[in-house]
Order: C-alpha cells, then structure tokens, then sequence
C-alpha cells in the first residue's frame, strides 16, 4: 500500500516537471517568433480586422521582459475600427499572450533581470495580488511580466490570473483605441496634413 503512494507521487512529480519544461520550451519558442516576425506579416494580420487586432496582440504580449510595439497597432486601428471593439479584441489578445509569462514563473525559470524588481513585486503580489495584476496590466510598463511569472510561481490559479488581468488590459487597450481614434480621426489633423 505505500508502496503504491511512492510510485503515484513520483509519477505526479514527472508529469509536473514535464509541464513545467514544455511550458518554458513554448515561451522561448514564441519570444524567438516574435522577434522574428517580418514587418509584412504583421500588416497581413491587421487586415483581417478584429481577429488580426486579437491575434497581433497575442503576440506582441507573448513576448516575456522584451517589449513588442502592439500598443502602437492599437493606437492605429482605434482610428480605422471601432475603438471600443479594438480595445475589446486587443484586450482579450493581450491577456492570453501574458500567459508566456505566468508559464515562466510556473515552470521555475524566471527570467529576471533585476532582482530588486522582483522583490517588490513579490511583495505586492503577497498582499494583493489581484489588484496588482490588473494595475500592472493597465499601466504600460515592462513589470507585468514579472508579476505574471511571480503569479505562476505562487501557482495562483490560472482563471484567476487571466480574470484580472484581462480587467486591466481590456481598459487599457480601449483607453489607446479610444486615443487613437480621437487623434488620428480628427479633423484638425487633416487640415494640418493637407498642402
């Protein structure tokens, strides 16, 4: 009989490490994607509308610690579309690719560059980690990857992690929609472009 429960914990234990490598295979395979993603499949995604805003934006936040320009795509497509709509696509898109970074934290491998950085978001997160989730996700800043990884790491559950962060990354993507189409969209810029 406990012969039987040593087996069970270490079959849990190897399909937990398999986990946690195939996660960290999966975040560097999209990082490498993403920097290498030519100019002109970027273009051909936004033509698609909406599901190109969505999946720009999986991919511009698929990236972990290095920053790719989705807001600027937002920003653009807030002044072609609906922004209230791009700000919904782009948010949901934005919260799944955050993923790569809570799958960091959660197979082990944070990739940190500055540890005191880590620290206090660790400690934010200790005391309140939904909030931080969603301040971090509405404020552009390069933080909430690390808050992403700290919340895999602390094996918050997923659902809860995606719930909060899709609340700050929604407002934030229809706040640069929403910009975009109030700058780029006026009239007193046409009169400015025009010879």
């Amino acid at each position: 009989m406990k012969n039987n429960h040593a087996v069970s914990g270490q079959n849990k234990k190897y399909w937990l490490t398999a986990a946690r490598i195939a996660a960290l295979i999966f975040v560097i395979g999209i990082t490498v994607y993403i920097l290498f993603l030519p100019e002109d499949q970027a273009e051909k995604l936004a033509s698609f509308g909406y599901l190109g805003i969505f999946l720009i934006s999986i991919l511009a936040n698929a990236t972990v610690i290095i920053p790719a320009p989705g807001l600027v795509i937002v920003f653009g497509m807030g002044a072609k579309f609906s922004p209230l709509l791009v700000g919904l696509a782009a948010g949901a898109g934005a919260t799944i690719g955050e993923m790569s970074g809570y799958l960091a934290g959660f197979s082990g491998q944070s990739i940190i560059e500055n540890q005191k950085r880590y620290e206090q978001i660790v400690k934010w997160m200790k005391k309140n980690g939904p909030l931080t989730i969603s301040v971090l996700a509405f404020i552009p800043n390069p933080f909430f990857d690390i808050a992403g990884m700290v919340s895999g790491a602390f094996k918050m559950p997923v659902f809860k992690f995606l719930f909060f962060a899709l609340i700050g990354k929604i407002l934030k993507m229809m706040l640069f929609a929403y910009a975009g189409a109030g700058i780029l969209d006026a009239p007193w810029l046409e009169k400015l472009m025009s010879p």
